[in-house]
């Protein structure tokens, strides 16, 4: 099904779906709205918007998955990628390989993603660690990490709202 599809409905940005899809066909139809939320020259203007963007990318996972949401100086958006991959709970996670890819995007601020496949959304010990690693990491080459996300199917956490960046 492509966005094609899709009707514009009366209020802005809602949609009509002109025939019958499956609950696969309307996941999938999220993602590419999530996608297009995530696009390169997007400003962070909705962080609402941005992290249920990111919630809806990496709902449908049965495994730990840790992304970056790359920022210019602007705070808009470069792109947004997949990192790495885990088990059902947990991830490992290279401050090498996140100060790479940041710097080869020519990222100046980034916001870290990752979800809990067991839907909760509560920050792990482990979370907060590696987050604290990950800034003082991108700290050295002088990239601002904004946010961390942890999403699960009933929502997400901030660790910029909970005050824990």
């Amino acid at each position: 099904m492509a966005l094609a599809r899709l009707i514009a409905g009366e209020e802005p940005g809602t949609y009509v779906v002109p025939d019958a899809v499956t609950e696969a066909e309307l996941l999938d139809l999220a993602k590419k709205l999530a996608r297009r939320r995530l696009a390169r020259g997007r400003p962070l203007s909705n962080p609402e918007e941005v992290r249920r963007a990111l919630q809806t990318l990496l709902l449908d996972y049965q495994h730990e998955v840790f992304g970056l949401l790359l920022l210019d100086n602007r705070h808009r958006i470069l792109r947004f990628m997949e990192l790495f991959r885990g088990t059902i709970n947990s991830a490992s996670i290279y401050p090498r390989e996140v100060v790479k890819e940041t710097l080869l995007a020519n990222a100046a601020a980034v916001i870290l993603v990752h979800n809990h496949p067991s839907g909760e959304t509560e920050p792990s010990q482990a979370d907060k660690l590696i987050t604290q690693r990950l800034s003082h990491a991108l700290n050295t080459v002088e990239v601002r990490v904004i946010d961390h996300v942890v999403v699960g199917s009933e929502g997400y956490t901030s660790f910029a709202e909970e005050g824990l960046i």
